[in-house]
């Protein structure tokens, strides 16, 4: 049986799961180099995909990738805030060995710009010969030697994150053109622009980065979008932020299906993701029991949605794999045999393509984030991943002030405690102690090559 989707105005379903797609098919080559769309949302949560939510938002078009892709159930951010959490995506990297380390760029312009010595995995594939785009939130540097179209992305059309955004009302840069849209919905025209870029570059290998705002603030939905939510009983806000992924589910089910009418599909490879966990907003949002929120290096913070399709390549399921945004760029290099790049140091991620093909189900790399304003604190909102084993150096609030240094690590196990709820670390000494060396042993490396200069 072949699998097959239903293209309508809400966006498209499928109709089969490749779980019955033979082994021999799953690992046929195709003809050309694939094409890579890597669609990142901002600020959504796990528990923001319909799919696994019970039906508290509707998602067909991811939900469809799900059924027709590989999905992780341990997918994380690289950080707890967007602009670092991009850095590590585009370079393989922790982010604070490039530089990037926190989000605010007119408060802290040093600290949100990629050093001009890292190679992203966009430098990669424009030297392999394929045609690169960034459509969307590019948050990693502003000024000419830090522009899209510097950092390996022939085309750029898009905004940086330093300046006020609505979904009304935005600042736009095409090609180094600025100026302010209004008359559109930022989700909808970023589609359009996605869209018109497929079709402009069908002919040739392409790697596109549609990096969506929705669901980060200001929450902003067409009143028409945002009623069904009302009146399944959400808070404004709640149903706001809901009708804000629909509209971005719909988008996503508007690209593919013209990646399908190209013919295109089996040729190009889909990830779906976000920056990291969602807003802290009061409301009903939903995220599974997770702790924590965005901003923080607890499962709610940094755990975030993952899913990767390739029809004919790769065959429908879960996975529970501890993969990481430093994996990206070593797993799409290999997987459209693109060389990576010598840049400013090692790359930190692993590719995880024999996961995806179903070779092997484990990733058997120490996994790390920290996360304060401006300049790093490693004594706070830090965490450090080895198996099911994860310890966290606790959050502190803007209320401590300073933070208490000497607050104890917690050690978790995410295996039997997915909610982070009991502390471990009295009943395992020995592994609290030798993981808080090995966590503050790795802060110092990142630390001392973010103090590199950055070359001119």
């Amino acid at each position: 049986m072949k699998p097959g989707r239903l293209v309508d105005g809400r966006g498209w379903i499928v109709a089969l799961a490749l779980a019955f797609v033979p082994p021999a098919l799953a690992a046929a080559e195709t003809a050309r180099p694939p094409n890579v769309i890597l669609i990142v949302a901002d600020d959504m949560a796990v528990g923001d995909v319909g799919a696994f939510n019970g039906g508290r938002t509707r998602t067909p078009s991811i939900d469809g990738l799900i059924a027709e892709g590989v999905w992780f159930n341990a997918a994380y951010s690289a950080s707890a805030v967007c602009a670092p959490a991009r850095a590590a995506m585009l370079t393989g990297r922790f982010p604070h060995r490039t530089g990037v380390v926190t989000l605010e760029m007119k408060k802290f312009p040093e600290m949100t710009r990629l050093k001009r010595d890292e190679r992203t995995i966009a430098d990669a594939f424009a030297a392999a010969g394929y045609v690169t785009g960034l459509i969307g939130k590019w948050h990693t540097g502003e000024g000419p030697e830090y522009h899209p179209l510097k950092r390996g992305f022939a085309e750029f059309e898009g905004f940086f994150g330093s300046d006020p955004v609505g979904y009304n009302r935005y600042p736009f840069d095409v090609q180094g053109t600025k100026r302010e849209v209004t008359g559109k919905y930022l989700t909808d025209d970023l589609t359009e622009r996605a869209v018109a870029f497929v079709r402009r570059h069908r002919a040739k290998p392409f790697f596109l980065k549609l990096a969506h705002y929705a669901p980060h603030r200001p929450l902003e939905a067409p009143a028409e979008a945002v009623k069904p939510y009302l009146e399944k009983g959400y808070d404004e806000k709640t149903a706001t932020i809901y009708a804000m992924i629909e509209i971005m589910d719909r988008g996503i089910g508007r690209l593919l299906a013209e990646v399908d009418r190209l013919g295109l599909r089996r040729d190009t490879v889909v990830f779906f993701t976000s920056d990291n966990g969602p807003d802290p907003i009061p409301g009903e949002r939903f995220n599974h029991g997770q702790r924590g929120m965005k901003y923080e290096i607890y499962e709610g913070g940094i755990r975030v949605p993952l899913v990767v399709s390739w029809p004919g390549r790769f065959v429908s399921r879960h996975t529970g794999a501890v993969v990481h945004f430093t994996d990206f760029y070593p797993t799409l290099a290999e997987l459209a045999k693109v060389p990576v790049l010598p840049g400013a140091g090692p790359i930190d991620g692993a590719s995880f393509l024999s996961v995806l093909t179903g070779e092997k189900d484990r990733m058997e790399v120490p996994r790390f984030w920290q996360w304060s304003r401006g300049v790093p604190n490693y004594t706070h909102n830090a965490a450090l991943r080895e198996g099911s084993w994860k310890l966290v150096l606790p959050y502190v609030t803007r209320a401590q002030n300073p933070p208490d240094s000497r607050e104890k690590p917690a050690l978790y196990h995410l295996g039997t405690d997915p909610s982070e709820a009991v502390d471990l670390a009295e009943q395992h000494p020995e592994r609290a102690t030798q993981m808080t060396e090995r966590l503050r042993a790795l802060m110092r490396e990142v630390e001392a090559e973010r103090q590199r200069p950055d070359p001119r």
